[in-house]
């Protein structure tokens, strides 16, 4: 839009001096193939000038194309209908429409328009209409490259093939007005000016850079000489939303501060000095650049401070929200600095004051983190010390810590063991060491210790029923390669009297909506008296051995395993618990026992329990100790009566399955009358 008036008016202006040098009573019409100006070319051009009937002269100039590369207008049809006159200071007027055909945001398509030539004050003067908007345009006759121009009220979209000459985007709504210089060289045009916005909009094909609803003021400078499209803003912005990159922002209606200098061309965009100021939630020194396809290849905060909850809520909850932290609770504060290039992390430092943190889901909270880190990936950085008073991962709240760090060779480490209280117990954390910038491979290598970890508490804070005894094991080798967390060595839990072993842990996208877990697990010598006590299954004595190999879980909900129970070594089983492997076997009380007779009898004797279960997909396949004509024994009796329990079906849908175990723990199994 701002060169339109500089390149058309010249053009237009040679057309009206052919128009007035003819007889005042003769029609005239002119055609030709093609007329070009610096910096506009029409085609297929046809110009009628003759008697208006009312004493004065009509003019029709039509053009079946326009190109006007400055303004980014290809294949443009123009319409210009008006009557000329000369006023009494002798200044040549013309007055009548003007309509484009085809202009990016449809531009001008029924507008008013009014020129005026003043020799004397050697001024061409243009002024245009559509609906509320209005542009106007104050030009040297004898320096036609400069124009001052005014806008009012006009369309955003208006301005679509301009910016299009610079960027990739595209206004998408809204309203502006403005006071512009405009100088037209040869090699580009230089524009600056002051502005204002009312609810303007704009994105980009790849979706980095948006706005929506921006109001505001402030001076722009434009400067496309030499290629490449130079850009100064300083502007005050009140309400609406941008996005620049990772920098998704909801504006509020006090105003925010926002300076920056950019260039852009081929696609490219560098943001070179970027500066916010949001008096009571983020200010902020830095650059951002961007390659052609939109895609983030620089993010440099040389300082940015952050106030909490204000910062999250306006500028930080879509970052967070990638990385899977939804609905966030923030206090405190944070600073520091970032240096993040197309390659990977170059930089961070920052200081926490009081800063807390808590997710929704209860999967991350920390209270009252103090302290900060320095890491570098070329170079080496003071110790520092970071410290809080709760840190709790996955609902385990871990209890008050403070860290040492240092940055040597592009890796921060522990300087020192790092204990930390869980349920009666401690973790404690060994040697640490992080390669923010691996991108593949390694990132971060640790080992743990767990010791006396209630259970009880461990399991109601994870949802489970309340196992007693203890937690403790040693994990001499945690990785984090790629985006998986592995596990050499294991975790042993000493419960019911026996342990169940944990080997070959990994967890997948830990902080991503579907974690996937995989682990083998081995039962060894548990006592069934406190299972079942625990489930409310109903009674079994004796010990349980098995394994649950190959254990995969997609969001903490498994979809893979192959399950083996058993009890070999004999013991009592209660009436109750019969019932209850009878319902999830899916079988019956074999060998003529009937149920009348089973009622005579509180609990029974056995010799052995068995029960095998291999999920895949959506089907459990089931199996116990033997296969007995078309079932499997599911318990084997010993002395009398003589009590067996067969399963009958081979393939149980797994959510019945579930349910059927949810129904027997939960004392609602089926009753044998």
């Amino acid at each position: 839009m701002l060169p339109r008036f500089r390149r058309l008016l010249p053009c237009l202006c040679l057309l009206f001096a052919t128009a007035w040098a003819v007889p005042a009573r003769a029609d005239v019409d002119l055609t030709a193939r093609a007329i070009a100006a610096p910096g506009v070319q029409l085609q297929q051009v046809s110009l009628h000038v003759g008697d208006d009937g009312k004493g004065g002269l009509s003019l029709r100039l039509h053009a079946a194309r326009a190109d006007i590369p400055a303004m980014g207008w290809r294949r443009v049809g123009l319409d210009l209908e008006g009557a000329l006159s000369r006023d009494v200071q002798m200044r040549w007027l013309l007055d009548g429409t003007l309509a484009l055909r085809g202009a990016p945001g449809n531009a001008l398509g029924n507008a008013d328009v009014h020129l005026a030539v003043d020799a004397r004050a050697n001024t061409l003067q243009a002024d245009i209409t559509q609906a509320k908007a209005r542009a106007s345009a104050w030009v040297p006759l004898d320096q036609t490259s400069h124009a001052q121009i005014t806008l009012k009220n006009l369309p955003a979209n208006w301005l679509a093939g301009l910016l299009g000459t610079v960027w990739s985007g595209r206004p998408t709504g809204g309203r502006l007005d403005a006071e512009l210089a405009l100088d037209v060289h040869d090699n580009g045009v230089q524009s600056s000016g002051e502005f204002s916005l009312a609810g303007v909009g704009f994105d980009t094909p790849a979706g980095t850079l948006a706005g929506q609803g921006v109001n505001g003021n402030g001076r722009l400078g434009i400067d496309t000489q030499g290629g490449l499209a130079r850009m100064t803003l300083d502007a005050t912005l009140r309400g609406g939303e941008l996005l620049l990159g990772p920098v998704y922002a909801k504006l509020p209606a006090h105003p925010v501060q926002l300076n920056l200098a950019a260039t852009a061309g081929g696609g490219v965009l560098d943001i070179g000095r970027l500066r916010v100021n949001d008096p009571d939630a983020l200010q902020l020194d830095g650059a951002l650049g961007f390659g052609p396809r939109g895609n983030l290849e620089k993010l440099r905060f040389e300082r940015f401070q952050a106030r909490f909850p204000a910062a999250y809520e306006r500028y930080g909850s879509a970052w967070l929200d990638t990385m899977g932290l939804h609905d966030v609770r923030t206090t405190g504060a944070l600073s520091g600095n970032l240096d993040l290039r197309v390659d990977g992390p170059h930089g961070f430092a920052f200081a926490a004051d009081h800063l807390g943190l808590a997710t929704a889901d209860g999967r991350l909270a920390i209270d009252d983190l103090n302290g900060g880190l320095d890491w570098s990936a070329q170079s080496d950085r003071p110790a520092t010390l970071l410290g809080w008073r709760g840190l709790q991962l996955y609902r385990l709240p871990l209890g008050r810590a403070q860290a040492q760090w240092r940055s040597q060779g592009g890796v921060l480490a522990l300087t020192q063991p790092l204990a930390m209280a869980l349920f009666g117990g401690t973790v404690r954390v060994g040697e640490l060491d992080w390669r923010p910038a691996a991108a593949k491979g390694q990132r971060l290598s640790t080992s743990l210790a767990v010791t006396g970890v209630d259970m009880a508490a461990f399991s109601k804070a994870m949802g489970w029923p309340q196992f007693p005894g203890t937690l403790g094991g040693a994990i001499p080798s945690l990785r984090w390669v790629d985006d998986t967390v592995e596990l050499a060595g294991g975790l042993s839990v000493n419960v019911f009297d026996g342990f169940i072993d944990i080997t070959r842990l990994a967890l997948a996208q830990p902080l991503g909506p579907s974690p996937v877990l995989a682990a083998d697990i081995s039962l060894r010598q548990l006592d069934l008296a406190a299972v079942t006590s625990v489930f409310d299954f109903g009674s079994i004595t004796g010990p349980l051995n098995g394994s649950i190999g190959n254990l995969r879980l997609v969001g903490w909900k498994p979809v893979a395993f192959d399950a083996h129970l058993l009890a070999d070594q004999g013991g009592r089983i209660s009436q109750r618990a019969v019932n209850n492997l009878t319902s999830v076997g899916g079988g019956g009380i074999a060998a003529g026992l009937q149920g009348a007779v089973l009622k005579l009898f509180k609990t029974f004797g056995y010799k052995r329990i068995g029960l095998n279960c291999t999920l895949s997909g959506t089907v459990c396949h089931m199996s116990g100790l033997e296969n007995s004509g078309d079932g499997y024994t599911i318990v084997d009796g010993s002395g009398l009566p003589h009590l067996e329990v067969v399963g009958h079906q081979h393939e149980v849908d797994w959510p019945t399955l579930v349910n059927r175990l949810k129904a027997a723990t939960e004392g609602g199994g089926p009753q044998i009358r």
